[in-house]
This record gives C-alpha cells, structure tokens and sequence, in this order.
C-alpha cells in the first residue's frame, strides 16, 4: 500500500494537492484514501468553538490560531497524541482498502519519524512566499495560524520528492498524475 505524506509552509497547496492526488489516482484506477493526521485537533476546535458560544457552521472552517495552540498542548501532554490515533486510522484503512493509495496532507515536523515509520514517502509542496500569503488570505480562516509557531517548524529531513506549486492548477494535476504513475510502479 504506497503511502504518501504531504508536508509545506501554509498556503503552499498541500490540501489542493492532496486532492489532485486523490482525483488522479482514481483516473488511474486506483482507490485513494485521504487521511487527516490533525483530526483530533478539529474535533477539539469545533468543541471549543460550541463552548464558547459561536458553535462552527462549516465543517472545514479553520481557526489557525487555535489549532497551533491545540497541536502544541497535545503533543506536549501526549507526544503520541495525534500519531497514535493516525496510526490507528493507518491500520483501519489498510484492512479496508489493502491496495488504496494512503495520503496525509498535513504532516508536521513533530511527527515525520512517525509517519515515516509508518511507510509514509514524504513530499514536500513548495510554493513562492508572495502566493502563498495570497492563498491564505483568500482562504478566509477564522483566524490565521503563525508561520513561526512551533508546530509550523521546518522539516529537515530530505523529502522523497518536492512539488513547487508556483503555476495553474493544470499544472499541479500534471505533477499529481506524474507522482501516482511513479507511487505504482
């Protein structure tokens, strides 16, 4: 089961992406499952968020802040707090679906000896600081994530492969086709 685990600065296109990825492996033929290793995260934010007295209305609705602030206490109470459950959701997929192709796209620097324990091939998505400003600010977050927070830190580790995502969405669904027809050789 190839498996492959998304990671970038925000506004990059790591989701945009994922979903090219998602859409041209089923042009392929191929079944692709998309996995969040930040879902615990928005459960506990739409939970904040009803306490709070503002419950969200849209399920992908994102408060930056918060979900840095989140991550952050997670890890630092429970390092396995978000990759225990991942790798839980790994397992389930794998028993499910043995020869879909397993994507993350939102792997942070936290968890790459996890992800890559588990198989994941890392892909680095790269996009020019000036769009990827523009990106963020047209995604309109409840509240942006800080680009200097702790969970945003740089991954070292060499990627597998990098996608700069600097052109049209033509151009980013080309490289999605290019990188399934190399995940299946």
């Amino acid at each position: 089961m190839p498996r492959i685990a998304l990671y970038g600065r925000p506004g990059a296109g790591k989701s945009t992406f994922a979903a090219a990825l998602c859409d041209e492996g089923r042009r392929a033929g191929v079944q692709v499952q998309r996995l969040s290793l930040a879902a615990p995260l928005y459960e506990v934010q739409a939970l904040v968020y009803a306490l709070a007295g503002r419950p969200l209305l849209e399920s992908g609705a994102q408060d930056g802040r918060l979900l840095n602030a989140l991550g952050e206490a997670m890890r630092r109470i429970n390092p396995e707090a978000l990759t225990g459950p991942f790798a839980a959701r790994v397992r389930q997929a794998e028993a499910r679906f043995p020869n879909a192709v397993l994507v993350c796209d939102d792997m942070r620097a936290p968890d790459v000896d996890a992800l890559a324990g588990l198989g994941f091939r890392l892909v680095e998505v790269t996009a020019p600081q000036e769009l990827r400003v523009r990106r963020k600010q047209q995604r309109a977050d409840l509240a942006a994530g800080d680009d200097h927070h702790c969970t945003e830190a740089a991954i070292t580790l060499r990627p597998w492969q990098r996608v700069h995502n600097a052109g049209s969405l033509a151009a980013l669904r080309e490289e999605a086709a290019r990188m399934v027809r190399e995940v299946l050789r």
